[in-house]
């Protein structure tokens, strides 16, 4: 899950990965910034949210694709993609980080027009459920919403 976060006046690219518990070059590829000097204070940025722990990060060895963590993983390629900001096509680096969905737990990106009831009958829940597994949805294209499966 991410979240969005303003850039204070003494940080940078470091010390932001340090503070959510991630790398700089996560922070480059889900805010489609290939440079780290593009991390100025003011700017708004997307941040992985901390709180409830619904995926753990893998960093890709040699020869790393997609579809063959996907595979590993038993993940849909194009729900993995989309969870990373990436395309299904897209390649991967070897070291780069990647968000892998724990499994216990559904998941959907959200799209354009979508409204929590609209979400919710996707899963087959409530509004009020989602809402206890997501304490902020901004049902925003792209957001990730994550249930509890029972």
């Amino acid at each position: 899950m991410f979240d969005k976060y303003v850039i204070e006046e003494m940080d940078n690219i470091e010390l932001i990965a340090k503070k959510f518990n991630t790398d700089t070059q996560f922070l480059k590829d889900i805010n489609n910034l290939p440079y780290a000097d593009q991390f100025l204070r003011g700017k708004e940025i997307v941040v992985p949210m901390q709180g409830p722990d619904y995926y753990f990060f893998k960093r890709n060895e040699q020869g790393d694709t997609l579809y063959n963590i996907a595979e590993k993983y038993n993940i849909n390629p194009e729900l993995l993609a989309n969870l990373n900001g990436m395309e299904r096509s897209d390649y991967v680096y070897k070291n780069q980080e990647i968000l892998i969905p724990k499994s216990g737990y559904s998941y959907y990106i959200t799209k354009e027009g979508d409204t929590l009831d609209t979400v919710s009958d996707l899963f087959g829940t409530r509004g009020d459920m989602l809402l206890r597994d997501n304490p902020v949805i901004y049902l925003l294209s792209g957001q990730m919403v994550v249930y509890k499966n029972k």
